[in-house]
């Protein structure tokens, strides 16, 4: 999701304004800005007039947002999704960041600026990778590069990505940022900036963009293949490793996309899908019906009208993914049944889960993040689900041996390399390191067997990833049947979701390369002996 996963914008957002800890004004374009408590009316009104005479309004506002957004999620581990439920992109604060970063303020985004940043923004983190080779390649000196400021970095990545990527005309790719760099770094840089795009563009309109050959021992191949799909290298050999050469780029493909998103209609609030349909259709967003999932609409475009048109903020309806959704099909919530939801946080599935419940039953939502589940307290109460949804602050290793209740079903959606949803988390693919996956599996191990101890005999434990990693998958599965064979079988997931999801061992599988349309999850369902 991570966290870049996307179970609400309302949700992801509100966590990440708690999160983002990149709040230092960037030494390049720092400005003299000063942080004063608030005062009189009169002095307000002297701040905003200062303000309004560092408007420029000279300078594309979309490229200067963007490139500052860029530099938050870079050094500042922000979510690549910062936009709030009004759609203004953190609003007057994300304005106080370009002001700080760059010295001076551009006017309100509007509408089709927004959709802009989202587009150039998210295309740039994709292809951050293919971009830098352009960059390199294009300057005279090694040197140049590896030295070059973060903010110049970012303003050149999106002039590559608008004409390499984009169907932007290139006199105004650009002039834009050519005077963006001068006005927020100096005059040379915007020099540096106009060289650096001419000779690209020349270079597209004679099809000669520098390209890495494909060729070459195994270690070669994935180096290239890296470059030209924009991810790291050890993803690259991973993939190739487990998926073959030909589902490896077909994956990356994927990853490199314009991801498309899932509503889910909140029954809590008695709301309905043909109900969600027709307030769609009044937003004039185009959809989908979801073939797998009752409550679920698919919406490739249009995410910023059902933002604006108050959707997520009532409470109607939530983002999620299919693929989660097919997750909670597996654990089969009935009226009456006491759940528990292992790091529950952000709390998507406990509340489709709360949801199914029809009033009746439980679920308990536990999680090591006191303030995400706070966000989820919130949620619950918007969706008119707290009456079925009680959270507990605490490390799911330790408990089982606080608690001596047990439950009659255990969701584990443990944490995980997100690698089946980089296709909306742009930046985890830069975030990931393979180091990461030796931990996460013994993680992994960990939470499994504390879950394990919480299950009711002949209760249903299902462990879930949104990887696609065997690993992370059946590895972990089969490890833990070893550690538990006397406890625990399989519990086949057909009878639950549709084939085309199921594997030979029964589990709930789906994967970009098999599926089409969906990113990549795991759920295996384990019953625990009477």
């Amino acid at each position: 999701m991570v966290v870049l996963q996307l179970a609400s914008i309302h949700l992801c957002c509100l966590a990440e304004k708690k999160k983002d800890c990149w709040s230092k004004p960037s030494k390049l374009g720092e400005s003299s800005v000063t942080y004063r408590r608030k005062g009189s009316v009169q002095q307000q009104q002297q701040q905003q007039q200062r303000k309004a005479h560092k408007v420029n309004l000279d300078i594309s506002p979309h490229r200067a947002v963007s490139a500052v957004r860029l530099m938050r999620i870079e050094f500042g581990g922000a979510f690549a999704d910062l936009l709030n439920e009004k759609g203004k992109g953190s609003g007057d604060n994300e304005m106080g960041y370009v002001e700080r970063t760059l010295g001076f303020c551009t006017r309100d985004l509007d509408d089709r600026d927004l959709r802009l940043v989202t587009d150039i923004v998210g295309g740039t983190i994709r292809w951050r990778k293919y971009l830098d080779y352009l960059i390199l390649s294009l300057c005279h000196d090694p040197n140049t590069f590896s030295r070059m400021e973060p903010l110049l970095l970012q303003i050149l990545r999106i002039g590559c990505y608008e004409i390499v990527k984009l169907d932007v005309p290139s006199y105004a790719v650009v002039d834009e940022n050519v005077q963006l760099a001068k006005v927020s770094l100096r005059p040379g840089a915007g020099n540096m900036v106009n060289g650096i795009l001419r000779n690209l563009i020349l270079l597209k309109e004679t099809n000669s963009l520098p390209s890495p050959r494909v060729e070459g021992d195994d270690r070669a191949q994935a180096r290239a293949l890296a470059i030209l799909h924009s991810h790291p290298v050890w993803m690259v050999r991973r993939w190739i490793k487990y998926l073959g050469h030909e589902k490896a780029i077909q994956l990356m493909m994927w990853n490199n996309s314009d991801p498309s998103f899932s509503l889910r209609a909140n029954r809590g609030k008695g709301f309905t899908r043909s109900e969600l349909v027709s307030r769609l259709e009044t937003l004039k967003v185009p959809y989908e019906l979801s073939p797998h999932l009752d409550d679920f609409i698919r919406i490739k475009t249009g995410m910023q009208s059902v933002i604006q048109g108050g959707l997520l903020k009532e409470g109607l309806c939530s983002v999620q993914d299919e693929s989660a959704g097919l997750v909670v099909s597996v654990v089969d919530p009935q009226p009456g049944e006491s759940i528990l939801d292992c790091c529950a946080a952000p709390g998507g599935k406990t509340l489709f889960m709360a949801a199914c419940l029809n009033g009746q039953g439980m679920v308990t939502a536990i999680d090591i993040n006191k303030g995400r589940l706070r966000i989820l307290k919130e949620t619950a109460k918007l969706q008119q689900l707290h009456n079925v949804i009680t959270t507990v602050h605490t490390d799911l290793r330790t408990f089982p041996e606080d608690n001596c209740v047990t439950y009659d079903k255990v969701l584990l959606d443990a944490p995980c390399s997100g690698l089946g949803v980089l296709s909306k988390r742009a930046d985890l693919r830069w975030n990931r390191k393979s180091e990461d996956m030796e931990q996460l599996k013994n993680l992994q191990d960990q939470l499994l067997d504390a879950a394990s101890k919480l299950v009711k005999a002949g209760g249903v434990l299902v462990y879930s990833t949104c990887s696609i990693d065997p690993e992370e998958n059946e590895e972990r599965v089969a490890a833990f049947l070893l550690r538990h064979q006397q406890e625990y079988s399989i519990d086949s997931a057909e009878r639950y979701i549709s084939a085309e999801f199921l594997t030979q061992e029964g589990y709930y599988f789906s994967s970009p390369v098999k599926n089409n349309s969906l990113d990549g999850a795991f759920a295996a369902r384990l019953i625990r002996q009477s």
